[in-house]
């Protein structure tokens, strides 16, 4: 028998939970990735619907509002990519323990792989066609968006073969994502199976940042050289996306930094648990922060974009005055859109982290930890961090921006006031995950019969 044949006969043997129904364990296997994947999609299909019409303008000024449009999409895309790939990780990793096991019984590579690529992919087209029907309902809404003077329309509205095409790259996406994410199962299972394997985080990934960011500011700042427009939207395009991949592959690094110095100077119980918890898997730590991390890098883009309005606001003429409305539209948009893969992508990750470590938390619950000190290590070992990596994201943002708008512009009073509500509100998005998130540690403790074996 073939390596997809067995994967094929065996996967929804897989989709039961410790024996207990797929109904469940809906939440904890299913709903949360497939949760995931529907808001990435919906969000993805809105943000091209919404940005198509700018392509379809052919006047002077059209390449002013397709040139914003090009650093919108990349400022909200790459983050809604990273959420998929963690959508993808999430649906993988509760799996691990029991891929492993098929290997030490004599399972081939090939079969746990197939298996795990064609569940994540049901999950991710479940979700995907979800959000493309979210998307279907929401479209009209967006029609009425005003940009130059009118409503986009019927420019809201993706082509059928673009809605199917968006779901396709979820599903690939999905399916790349959990078969990189095996990669340790494959080659090492028992290492696996007893969680011998360290997830680790380079000083390399911040070497390798840095050199980005600082190639994007110089790239940035030679963009009146490069002549065709063209080619000036891909190069402004490309250093953005890049930074917010940088950023992406830093993150985990600076957190183990973070992590490291806070274990030595720990004084309370739940410092030191926190500590052990972001050095435990630096990777997944950074999942709990990094959407406002992303959202603080759009929270400068906005700003500048509204300081930017306000200085052209006192031009006079209806062109004008059409742009800067039009602009502070577009960031409101872009602003709006990055709240909510923060909502989402701090949902997903707290809830599934607390299932992730259901187990160990019976564990502690058992050998007598008290359940208010659980949930104060895990507060800490989220909130912690944040103020850092939102910090870090936001000078990142600003270096690239500065050879563009200048440090006068840069240093307006609404580029700051923008800044702050941005990490406010961030903030306070991931607060309250983390609040819905601890809450089910109490419903973790009430059934631990259900996870007290999930690690034997």
């Amino acid at each position: 028998m073939s390596s997809l044949s067995m994967a094929l006969r065996l996967t929804p043997y897989l989709a039961r939970s410790n024996g207990s129904s797929f109904r469940e364990a809906g939440l904890r296997d299913a709903g949360l990735p497939t949760l995931a994947f529907g808001t990435v999609t919906a969000l993805l299909l809105t943000v091209a619907g919404g940005s198509q019409v700018f392509w379809s303008w052919s006047d002077d000024i059209a390449g002013t509002y397709q040139a914003l449009a090009v650093v919108a999409m990349v400022l909200l895309i790459i983050p809604l990519l990273t959420l998929g790939a963690s959508a993808a990780r999430l649906a993988a990793r509760r799996r691990d323990d029991r891929l492993a096991s098929l290997r030490l019984l004599g399972a081939n590579s090939a079969t746990v792989v197939w298996m795990t690529v064609i569940e994540s992919t049901v999950l991710a087209a479940v979700g995907a066609v979800a959000g493309a029907g979210l998307y279907a309902c929401a479209a009209p809404f967006l029609g009425l968006i005003q940009f130059r003077g009118q409503a986009i329309g019927s420019h809201a509205w993706l082509s059928v073969p673009s809605i199917l095409g968006c779901v396709l790259a979820v599903c690939v996406l999905a399916a790349a994502s959990a078969a990189l994410g095996l990669r340790k199962v494959v080659v090492t299972p028992l290492g696996v199976r007893t969680r011998q394997t360290a997830d680790g985080a380079h000083w390399v990934r911040g070497l390798i940042a840095a050199v980005v960011v600082v190639i994007g500011v110089v790239a940035m700042g030679m963009l009146s050289s490069f002549g065709a427009f063209i080619v000036i939207i891909a190069v402004m395009g490309g250093c953005f996306g890049l930074a917010l991949l940088a950023l992406n592959l830093m993150g985990p690094w600076i957190l183990r930094l973070r992590a490291s110095s806070q274990l030595k100077h720990a004084k309370k119980p739940e410092q030191l648990l926190a500590a052990r918890t972001v050095l435990e898997s630096p990777k997944e730590s950074w999942r709990q922060v990094g959407g406002v991390a992303m959202t603080s890098f759009v929270g400068v883009f906005v700003g500048v974009g509204m300081a930017v309005a306000d200085t052209m606001g006192t031009g006079g003429d209806a062109e004008t005055t059409l742009l800067v409305r039009d602009i502070n539209t577009g960031v409101m948009i872009t602003l709006l859109g990055s709240f909510l893969m923060v909502a989402c992508s701090a949902g997903v990750n707290q809830a599934a982290a607390v299932l992730d470590r259901a187990s160990t938390l019976v564990a502690l619950d058992r050998v007598g930890m008290p359940q208010k000190l659980m949930v104060a290590a895990r507060v800490k070992a989220v909130m912690s961090p944040l103020f850092l990596v939102a910090g870090i994201s936001a000078a990142a943002a600003a270096a690239l921006v500065l050879p563009l708008t200048g440090a006068v512009l840069l240093t307006q009073p609404v580029v700051f006031l923008t800044i702050g509500g941005v990490f406010a509100a961030g903030f306070l998005l991931v607060r309250l995950a983390v609040a819905a998130g601890t809450a089910q540690i109490s419903q973790v403790l009430a059934r631990p019969e259900r996870y007290a074996s999930m690690d034997s």
